[in-house]
């Protein structure tokens, strides 16, 4: 039976807090800190999955919102109010279990807005980063801009990319994590979209996919930690 995540609430500033789940089996080996998408909050069937997949394999996680999830609008928050969220919830990763190691990042958007901070100064606690797609340009824009704050990012990074992700052309991923060298880790799915969904002719299921990006996360934490 699937255990419930408790709920809780981080601070981002003297002023402002989002909320939070976290989910930590009795024998966590490490942390994921991880942030949603765009257009879905935290607790998006995708993002439960995740963390549901993850308890099981004995990985913690702590999911949570961006403000302008917590608040019902539908406009992400500034990059700077964005990324003082992913600060905020890594401190508390580490507050609630000290002495796990942590891995922060997120599907799409809340995956690059914690590659940013990270970017900026180096997150508490946190020894790499681990992407669920991360959205390398728009849709039908091919371009690798966004990407340059990676090589400011000093920690080992995971991307678990889609083949048919609109906002991740494969050879351009390919290409940056080529030049991101050592630090850099891509694991491509096959198939699937920016959503990790794959066609019925693929003769996989959603599931299937999730597994694999799940195997292969998990063994990567084992490896940087």
């Amino acid at each position: 039976m699937t255990r419930l995540a408790e709920p809780l609430t981080i601070m981002i500033d003297g002023a402002r807090s989002v909320c939070g789940l976290l989910l930590a089996p009795a024998r966590a080996c490490a942390c994921y800190v991880f942030a949603h998408g765009a257009g879905a909050g935290m607790s998006h069937a995708f993002m439960q999955a995740v963390a549901a997949e993850l308890d099981a394999r004995n990985i913690a996680s702590l999911r949570y919102q961006f403000p302008y999830m917590d608040r019902g609008a539908r406009r992400p928050d500034p990059p700077k109010l964005a990324q003082a969220t992913v600060r905020g919830a890594a401190t508390e990763a580490g507050r609630r279990l000290p002495g796990l190691a942590l891995i922060a990042g997120g599907k799409s958007f809340g995956g690059r807005m914690t590659s940013q901070a990270q970017a900026a100064a180096p997150l508490p606690g946190v020894r790499g980063l681990a992407f669920l797609g991360f959205p390398l340009h728009p849709a039908k824009r091919p371009s690798d801009a966004r990407a340059q704050h990676l090589f400011d990012v000093r920690i080992p990074m995971l991307f678990l990319q889609g083949t048919r992700d609109e906002l991740a052309d494969v050879e351009l991923i390919g290409q940056t994590a080529k030049r991101l060298g050592e630090r850099a880790t891509l694991h491509l799915l096959r198939d699937t979209d920016h959503s990790f969904h794959v066609p019925a002719r693929s003769g996989r299921t959603d599931g299937d996919v999730r597994r694999e990006m799940m195997d292969v996360l998990v063994a990567w934490i084992g490896s940087v930690t």
